[in-house]
């Protein structure tokens, strides 16, 4: 039999478990036919519905986190686009036929993700095995012990909950001071020379992702020249932000006495190799010349430039790339190349969060940029830099940080 021949919507509303389909703004698709009937929901009642306005939390019970617990699984895998398997939870239902009374029920959830074409989550599985007769069933049979032990567990439950609950405090108040520290320590937007240039900053998503991205704009040494470059240090939290300070403050300083941005990677490799933390940090930097519109640019593993012409032609700079930093014991001299460009183009670098997704190539995440970058050339650099993350960030956010640099030559 072939795929075409196979009724899928019929397969869907006869499974023999509780499976409900969720967009990724948590609303509910479709739900088959055992998810309603278990439920105690209607179809009407359950479909185009945010998820939690059809369950919410019981309002009579300020310890209940079953609902909770759901929606922090529910947006992990929308961040990381992978499957989340969820312990035993106790939710409490509301009887819809006496409205104020609520059920102790019983489920055991997974949620898978569900793939466009571009890589993004367009659904998400919801799964829910019901075992709430079982835990009854278990009670019924065991007696006072066995009620006694399902109490036990149930509290030692709620006690690993609320210590989860304190990690997860603690990580956020850590994820705080690290995106001020990273803050203080990127350059402020501004206009660099006369050129108009907007940049962006965009945590990653998650209390303890705060990585190590940045990016720098310097005004150069003789003539009409600016330095352009963005930099990614591997890692996350308090650690990784310091580094990222460290090895941006050199570049910036480097810049300005180096004879081109091959030399500058090159000082750039040797103060890394003594700065704990940046093995295998990457960097892609660029020297303007403004008055003979050429730009000249090396790279230390990162992303290449893509330099937007006014015809709309994304040309990206990927003929001066080497290894990340510190990749080498004894470091040789960098690459460097040259790239011409005329009045009205569009320099853009950016870090490997816009690009790159799990499970795909990055040479996908490449021709989306192009594309978006064509299709929107004529906007300033405020509004395209705005554009660029609206269209390549996951709607939920991205498990890595992004940095992105706009410059109108």
């Amino acid at each position: 039999m072939t795929d075409s021949a196979i009724d899928y919507a019929a397969v869907f509303q006869c499974l023999p478990g509780m499976v409900a389909l969720l967009t990724p703004e948590l609303v509910v698709a479709d739900a088959n036919e055992e998810f309603v009937r278990v439920s105690g929901r209607s179809r009407e009642h359950l479909v185009g519905r945010y998820l939690f306005d059809v369950f919410p939390d019981n309002p009579n019970d300020p310890a209940s986190t079953g609902m909770r617990n759901l929606e922090a699984s529910l947006y992990r895998v929308l961040a990381t686009g992978e499957r989340d398997a969820m312990a035993l939870q106790r939710y409490d239902v509301e009887d819809l036929e006496r409205p104020g009374q609520w059920q102790e029920r019983y489920w055991s959830p997974v949620n898978a993700p569900v793939h466009g074409p571009d890589g993004k989550v367009v659904l998400i599985v919801h799964r829910v095995e019901e075992v709430t007769e079982l835990i009854r069933a278990r009670g019924r049979s065991g007696g006072s012990r066995a009620r006694v032990l399902e109490a036990e567990l149930y509290t030692r439950a709620r006690e690993l909950q609320e210590l989860n609950d304190r990690l997860r405090q603690a990580h956020a108040r850590e994820r705080e001071v690290a995106l001020a520290l990273q803050e203080a320590m990127l350059p402020a937007p501004r206009q660099v020379g006369h050129r108009r240039a907007a940049v962006r900053y965009r945590p990653a998503v998650g209390a303890l992702n705060v990585c190590g991205d940045w990016y720098d704009l310097v005004d150069l040494v003789g003539g009409n020249r600016i330095g352009v470059s963005v930099g990614d240090v591997v890692g996350h939290g308090l650690a990784a932000a310091g580094v990222m300070g460290q090895l941006r403050s050199a570049l910036s300083a480097a810049s300005r006495v180096a004879e081109g941005p091959a030399q500058a990677l090159d000082i750039l490799g040797r103060y890394a190799h003594v700065v704990n933390g940046a093995e295998s940090a990457t960097a892609v930097t660029t020297f303007v010349d403004c008055d003979h519109h050429t730009i000249s640019y090396s790279s230390a593993g990162h992303p290449p430039p893509a330099l937007v012409h006014p015809d709309g032609r994304v040309e990206f700079l990927d003929r001066a790339t080497d290894t990340p930093l510190d990749a080498r014991p004894d470091p040789i001299r960098r690459p460097q190349a040259t790239a011409t460009y005329t009045e009205g183009a569009t320099l853009v670098l950016y870090t490997d969060g816009l690009v790159e997704r799990r499970r795909e190539d990055i040479d996908t995440g490449l021709a989306r940029l192009a594309d978006s970058l064509h299709r929107h050339r004529a906007e300033d650099p405020e509004t395209l830099a705005d554009t660029v993350l609206r269209e390549l960030l996951p709607p939920g956010g991205a498990t890595d940080d992004t940095a992105l640099i706009v410059v109108r030559l």
